[in-house]
């Protein structure tokens, strides 16, 4: 098996109307805390992501800082944590990592 270099990560908060101030609030924090790199606030379904979403941009030196707490203060928000390798389907298909109800995702626009 070869090795595969981790890019950096995604963590993305999914929240729906009630909840867009909570992951909102989150994500802006977790900018504050680690300078994470924060996407645009979707209240809409984008790519494979079955609900509402805001992706956080890291590194891997931030990992072990960002994802626990993220972890502990997710406020009962579904996160879904996934290396970025350049191999899209499998980092969301088989290297994800789940905070909360798994979700599920649309990988068809990552097949073909």
């Amino acid at each position: 098996m070869s090795e595969t270099t981790i890019r950096g990560y995604h963590a993305h908060v999914y929240f729906d109307a009630a909840s867009i101030g909570r992951a909102r609030a989150l994500c802006e924090e977790a900018v504050r805390r680690f300078g994470v790199k924060m996407g645009r606030v979707h209240e809409r379904p984008v790519g494979p992501h079955p609900d509402w979403s805001c992706q956080l941009a890291f590194d891997n030196d931030s990992f072990a800082a960002v994802v626990p707490w993220l972890a502990l203060h997710r406020d009962g928000l579904v996160v879904f944590v996934h290396p970025d390798t350049g191999d899209d389907l499998r980092d969301h298909r088989d290297h994800g990592i789940w905070m909360g109800e798994m979700r599920p995702l649309d990988l068809s626009q990552f097949m073909g």
